[in-house]
């Protein structure tokens, strides 16, 4: 990879308490133009160190490891505390791990992955990621949210910050949170996808957000969406 792709690839560090996994995650990842990976750690704690001295713009995460969880990982490093970076971050998770990648969403994860899943989801899923753009497999994350949502809509608080939005905004907020992509809100709401983008971005700005998954748990904790509603 030349000087100039090194500078504009999506800079990826991997944790995973398998050094095995990370190997095969190096090679996928590796393998692209348009990424690289420039470190890995094999817990939270390591990981948080190692990203104090190196700029990554998304960290693969795995969930359960020692020392420190992803989960906890995941809250300080979307917490900015590291020199004022803000890495995002994709979890791995299988099936029976659904309770800590629902943890890790509301820790700030931009959205989780089936550890059985094939090399071309990751490489997807690390581009939609880095661009903030959209996030992993809504409807996956919507199914997530549905099942655990209960445990916190029941003491849901309306949040101020929504008052802020316009009725199409508004309208924006519902459909993203029962997990139609930009192109299927446009649709439904008879406007073109770079529309539906636009209002996204107003959306994140007016309720400072940093991604879709953020918009999604904010309507759940808020009452504003209630599972299977």
């Amino acid at each position: 990879m030349t000087a100039e792709a090194l500078a504009a690839a999506v800079r990826v560090v991997l944790v995973d308490d398998q050094e095995l996994v990370r190997t095969g995650l190096r090679l996928v990842v590796d393998s692209q133009h348009d990424m690289t990976v420039v470190g890995e750690a094999g817990n939270g704690a390591a990981a948080l160190q190692l990203l104090s001295g190196v700029h990554a713009d998304v960290v693969v995460m795995d969930v359960r490891m020692p020392v420190m969880d992803g989960i906890e990982a995941t809250a300080h490093l979307t917490g900015g505390v590291l020199n004022g970076s803000t890495p995002k971050v994709l979890v791995l998770t299988t099936f029976e791990e659904e309770e800590e990648a629902f943890a890790a969403l509301r820790a700030g994860a931009s959205g989780f992955l089936l550890k059985n899943g094939t090399p071309e989801d990751l490489l997807s899923a690390v581009r939609v990621i880095a661009s903030g753009d959209a996030i992993v497999a809504p409807r996956i994350t919507k199914r997530l949210l549905d099942r655990f949502a209960p445990q916190f809509t029941a003491s849901a608080v309306p949040d101020r910050r929504l008052s802020d939005l316009t009725s199409r905004e508004h309208e924006v907020v519902l459909l993203i949170a029962r997990g139609l992509s930009n192109l299927e809100i446009g649709d439904r709401l008879g406007v073109a996808e770079a529309t539906v983008k636009s209002h996204v971005r107003r959306i994140l700005t007016k309720l400072a957000l940093r991604d879709r998954v953020q918009i999604v748990v904010l309507a759940y904790e808020s009452g504003l969406v209630r599972p299977h509603r």
